[in-house]
């Protein structure tokens, strides 16, 4: 796969597409790594990682957030892109709603939301009673999953010209 080609790889800060160059390489380049690990988590961890970094970006440049939200530590992307998030909150607090009105509709949103949950929040927390192990596969999938969503980003939320 090559980065480079995506519509926003030009866009994204150096660090953030390191993070993506890291996991594409564990799992384009380290195959026999197969069946040899209980959870593969770490290899999705990067490109989680960089999502964060490539979502903040995005949301700042779409007015969604201040300056002081996209360099400060107390943003929190889980909490701004929750669609079940209190409706007093939503209103001051939501991005959700924000990407819906100026980005393509709740398809996207929810596109966004799922790989979050899907890609992040879940598979880097440990619950007694949930398996959030991931075989090699499933890590793959899980990289491939963050690019679509940032590829959707990218081509339905219409950047400001600077």
């Amino acid at each position: 796969m090559n980065l480079e080609e995506r519509a926003w790889w030009f866009w994204i800060d150096e660090g953030v597409g390191e993070l993506l160059k890291q996991s594409v390489a564990m799992v384009s380049e380290v195959p026999e790594w197969s069946d040899k690990y209980h959870d593969y988590s770490f290899v999705v961890f990067p490109a989680a990682k960089a999502y964060e970094g490539f979502l903040k970006k995005l949301f700042f440049e779409m007015g969604f957030i201040n300056s002081e939200q996209y360099t400060g530590k107390r943003f929190r992307i889980g909490k701004a892109l929750n669609p079940f998030l209190d409706r007093e909150l939503r209103a001051t607090e939501s991005v959700y709603d924000r990407v819906i009105r100026y980005c393509g509709g709740k398809e996207l949103a929810d596109k966004l939301w799922d790989a979050w949950i899907h890609c992040r929040n879940v598979l880097f927390h440990w619950f007694p009673d949930e398996r959030n192990a991931i075989t090699f596969e499933e890590a793959k999938k899980r990289i491939w999953e963050i690019m679509a969503a940032m590829d959707a980003a990218f081509a339905d939320c219409e950047l400001p010209k600077k």
